[in-house]
């Protein structure tokens, strides 16, 4: 059976109904880096998301190859994860300013 990331670690995929603070532990992500509105229909943003979900199930589905990846184990592909921020804004974002923004996407 597959393992699936949000059954086994659901204390951070499922959130309470009361906001709090948790530590996520060290993981192994696979990211994209880049800046831009993200709807923009030829932006980087959608370009990155596309080249990071390649890359997802490309490695899912190495399993079937000729090529054994070390460690590699059957896994359900994680939700998309998203880093937002706009340089000289501490608290907060110009939404009207969407092509000043930086992101980190993280599966």
């Amino acid at each position: 059976m597959a393992f699936d990331y949000k059954k086994e670690y659901k204390e951070f995929y499922m959130p309470k109904n009361k906001p709090s603070i948790i530590t996520i532990p060290k993981m192994n992500y696979i990211a994209v880096r880049g800046k831009g509105n993200p709807n923009d229909e030829n932006g980087e943003y959608k370009q990155t998301i596309g080249l990071l979900y390649a890359i997802a199930f490309t490695i899912k589905m190495s399993y079937k190859g000729t090529h054994k990846i070390d460690g590699y184990f059957e896994y359900v592909v994680p939700p998309l994860e998203g880093f937002w921020w706009q340089k000289g804004m501490k608290d907060s974002i110009d939404y009207n300013n969407k092509d000043q923004l930086n992101f980190i996407s993280i599966i």
